[in-house]
């Protein structure tokens, strides 16, 4: 294995880490992923006023669906059993901020499936917003906390 790379073999090849030998334990991840938007579209998206739609509702479908598909996605993922999703998604100054918290009970972590799940619920959004506001950005995905496992919990 290359020094400090777990994903990489001796020679520097990409594997898929083995976890037969780690013990299952209970793991939760927390992500987020901030959607920029103008003021009006933030108020039309809240409201549940846009013209495609329940945004958030779709949005909430999108990361739960996602947090399902990230071994498909992401070529060294474990896939593993997701034993719970949850995706709160709240209104900022700036427009709105996508939470998901994912749990599994395994011997490997659910932070690719919390940041996944909470990337793509802020696509979602893009998409239902993206025709009254071609300005609206997605930024700032990343992993908030996790817990479980040999590392133990970690906090941002």
């Amino acid at each position: 294995m290359a020094e400090g790379f777990t994903h990489l073999d001796d020679q520097g090849n990409a594997r898929m880490v083995d976890v037969g030998e780690k013990s299952v334990t209970a793991r939760v991840a927390v992500a987020e992923a901030g959607v920029r938007l103008s003021a009006e579209v933030r108020e039309k998206l809240f409201a549940g006023d846009l013209p495609k739609g329940d945004a958030l509702g779709v949005a909430r479908v999108a990361a739960i669906m996602a947090a399902k598909q990230t071994p498909n996605l992401i070529p060294l993922c474990h896939p593993i059993a997701i034993d719970g999703v949850d995706v709160d998604i709240q209104e900022t100054d700036t427009g709105a901020r996508v939470e998901v918290t994912a749990r599994t009970t395994a011997k490997t972590g659910i932070e690719m499936e919390a940041m996944t799940a909470a990337a793509i619920g802020a696509v979602a959004i893009y998409d239902m917003v993206k025709g009254l506001d071609r300005s609206a950005e997605i930024d700032s995905v990343r992993l908030l906390a996790k817990s479980g496992g040999k590392s133990g919990d970690w906090t941002r």
